[in-house]
């Protein structure tokens, strides 16, 4: 029998998820450390609609291929993660492959998230499990006619997507390896400050340089330490901005940051928004893209 490329990938795929599992063995998922983690990777943010019920998804997010919507993922066996082994949940997550074997779209930030440690996702994962189980089956996505297949993204994975965890550099110190860790991955902040290309990769060369809107979207502004991004911001300011979303010049943030702000920004500890600020500032300070 011939292995088909497809079937090795996959192959790999799931040793590589039951190595790190095997690593895990005898240590117990800590699901409140979970819920710190929750909030710092934005899953409020996005699984959560207006006065609607935590986690139980529906939200839209609109993009140029259409809109889609986040899917449940409370502990209900039916319509959530309730029956997901962990190996699932962290392909899922990781890799951005359901347990059925299909790929996600990337509207799904798990280009992000692959780097994210196996032990910080079983925490997220013990997390979730505590919740109410919500029955609230996802929402079919709106999309536009030629982004209604999920065959292409095979192809669009191998241009885009590569699967690794992150890695800290020895020559950076602490703060700057936990705010690449936070901005990077978790916080998955690239996924709409980092420009795009026309079939939707990040232009990872031009990281944070901001990216243009869409239809009613608003701009992505420049997060690096350029004069279009943050050249003129003091670390305080920015530190005070992941807290409470206050500029410089006394405005607030509104829209979708500002909701990034009260779920996810706002509740982590001063020491990591001090990380991120540190690893903003060390950015390479790209002009916008417009």
């Amino acid at each position: 029998m011939t292995l088909k490329l497809p079937q090795i990938r996959t192959g790999l795929l799931w040793l590589g998820v039951f190595l790190c599992l095997m690593n895990r063995v005898g240590i117990a998922a800590d699901a409140e450390r979970g819920a710190y983690l929750t909030n710092a990777g934005g899953c409020i943010a996005c699984h959560t609609l207006d006065e609607g019920q935590l986690m139980a998804g529906g939200r839209p997010l609109e993009s140029p291929f259409g809109t889609f919507y986040s899917p449940n993922i409370t502990p209900d066996r039916a319509t959530g993660i309730g029956d997901w082994s962990d190996a699932e949940f962290i392909a899922a997550v990781r890799e951005g492959v359901n347990p059925d074997g299909e790929h996600y779209y990337p509207a799904f930030p798990y280009p992000s998230y692959t780097g994210i440690s196996s032990n910080d996702l079983l925490d997220i994962k013990a997390y979730l499990e505590s919740l109410p189980a919500v029955s609230a089956a996802s929402r079919e996505h709106d999309l536009v006619w030629y982004a209604q297949w999920r065959a292409p993204l095979y192809f669009w994975k191998w241009l885009y997507f590569s699967s690794a965890r992150f890695t800290p550099q020895n020559d950076r110190d602490i703060a700057w390896n936990r705010g690449a860790y936070l901005v990077r991955h978790l916080g998955h902040c690239g996924e709409c400050h980092t420009p795009r290309t026309i079939l939707g990769g990040s232009r990872n060369d031009l990281e944070l340089a901001g990216a243009p809107g869409f239809g009613d979207a608003k701009a992505a502004p420049n997060l690096t330490p350029h004069a279009d991004g943050l050249q003129n911001w003091r670390r305080s300011d920015t530190e005070l901005f992941l807290e409470i979303g206050m500029l410089p010049n006394g405005d607030f943030a509104g829209g979708e940051m500002s909701v990034v702000i009260d779920e996810n920004t706002a509740l982590l500890t001063s020491e990591d928004r001090a990380a991120i600020t540190e690893y903003l500032r060390q950015l390479a300070p790209w002009p916008k893209d417009d």
